[in-house]
């Protein structure tokens, strides 16, 4: 019966095995489950398949859902590198010492850019309204909470502290970008259908795909300068989705931003985007690993 036993145990196939060949692919797979299943029932009731959702429960869903990548990539790197592998994601978590610069570029640079994007659309010099005392008093709180419950805290450290690192080892870090932009603007499709978010339109959707994407790029060249920091990335994150949504939209009132809100966001990142990789020769600071085994330590150049 022992030797039987064994045998079938052998023969089982060993799931961390499976993980270990394909942590990637493994790691996408299980970023998207978690997210849309506990995004779904959000999406069947803002269509009729269910009772309607309390707007609290909702909301709490779809910030539970945001979890995904980060519970992927430590399930991910639990599994096929253990204790060692986890510690080192989360000393990423705490990595501040990456320069200045940075910072000002994340907390300034990155409005600065949502500004330039909206102001070149027709008529939003002639709609703008200055941001009032109340919305300035209210950002750091809006920004603490977008960094908690926004996104920011549950999908850096899957996006970039996970994915980011292996797609630069396998591929350029601009064909990297791409592929880590497309993959993360779909993980979203079911909040198109949520209720929550802009209509699913086709334009909205390749919009939200291109602006996510060009998006991605500039987070790229700001994580590989960063030494791989899973904080600056996180803090990006919360900046540009913050001050789009609480500063920039008030801000620019005009038609044709309420009919697009993306638009802003999306000419100015695709413009940074294409200034960055062309300025870079399409590195984006990267530079391999500086010792074999996990990716994503980087020897960053002075200049």
């Amino acid at each position: 019966m022992t030797s039987i036993h064994s045998a079938e145990q052998a023969a089982r196939p060993d799931p961390r095995g499976l993980l270990a060949r394909h942590p990637l692919l493994s790691f996408f797979v299980i970023a998207y489950l978690i997210a849309w299943v506990v995004e779904a029932p959000v999406v069947l009731a803002a269509n009729g398949a269910l009772p309607a959702f309390p707007p609290l429960a909702a909301a709490m869903l779809i910030a539970a859902a945001t979890l995904g990548p980060t519970a992927a990539a430590f399930i991910v790197t639990g599994l096929t590198e253990g204790r060692p592998g986890v510690g080192h994601l989360l000393r990423r978590y705490m990595q501040w010492r990456i320069g200045v610069r940075w910072y000002l570029f994340v907390l300034l640079g990155m409005p600065a850019v949502i500004v330039l994007g909206a102001v070149v659309v027709p008529g939003s010099i002639d709609a703008f309204q200055a941001p009032t005392t109340a919305m300035l008093a209210g950002y750091p709180l809006a920004f603490l909470m977008t960094f908690l419950l926004g996104g920011p805290l549950g999908e850096e450290p899957g996006w970039r502290g996970f994915a980011l690192p292996r797609l630069q080892a396998r591929l350029n870090p601009l064909a990297s970008s791409v592929v880590l932009g497309v993959l993360w603007a779909l993980w979203h499709l079911p909040l198109f259908w949520s209720g929550v978010w802009t209509p699913p339109t086709v334009p909205n959707i390749l919009m939200f795909v291109v602006m996510i994407t060009a998006l991605t790029t500039i987070m790229t060249w700001v994580f590989n300068h960063a030494d791989g920091s899973v904080l600056i990335t996180m803090l990006m994150h919360a900046s540009f989705n913050t001050f789009a949504n609480k500063i920039a939209a008030p801000m620019f009132p005009t038609p044709l931003l309420d009919e697009y809100g993306l638009l802003p966001v999306l000419i100015g990142f695709v413009a940074t985007a294409v200034v960055l990789a062309v300025a870079t020769r399409g590195h984006l600071g990267y530079l391999a690993p500086t010792a074999p085994g996990l990716p994503g330590r980087f020897s960053i150049p002075a200049a």
